[in-house]
């Protein structure tokens, strides 16, 4: 597999068309980390990392809206590809939708939203936009 974030955000967008309330998702440090401000900035429900088989996989509960069934994910798109890569500094960091979405880096800090590079005042690669 040449890009395994692309293949993460495939299988969540397959998940949300299909109406899936849980999908699993093979696990890396990068993967869990995306999890997380996921998880944190309200897109997914809840989150679980399993230890098993050498790689481990990631449970990830959707997040549906009861009345209307509407997912709180309506679209993940990939930015930075292998083949072309997409650095920002802190001047130029993207505003998704207004801020109304967020953009998640892979900065020199860790892996974390567009908001809070720009409050640590870095830049990065960026990986996605989430809205």
């Amino acid at each position: 597999m040449t890009d395994p974030i692309a293949d993460y955000l495939t299988r969540l967008r397959n998940a949300i068309k299909a109406s899936h309330r849980i999908v699993e998702i093979p696990a890396s440090n990068m993967k869990k980390e995306i999890t997380k401000v996921l998880f944190d900035k309200g897109y997914i429900q809840n989150y679980k990392f399993d230890d098993v088989g050498p790689q481990g996989t990631i449970k990830i509960a959707l997040k549906y809206n009861p009345s209307t069934k509407e997912n709180a994910i309506i679209s993940l798109s990939r930015v930075s590809k292998p083949g072309l890569r997409k650095y920002v500094n802190k001047e130029s960091l993207p505003r998704v939708i207004n801020g109304l979405g967020i953009a998640i880096l892979s900065t020199s800090k860790g892996i974390m939203t567009d908001k809070e590079a720009r409050t640590e005042g870095i830049g990065g690669e960026v990986l996605c936009y989430v809205y």
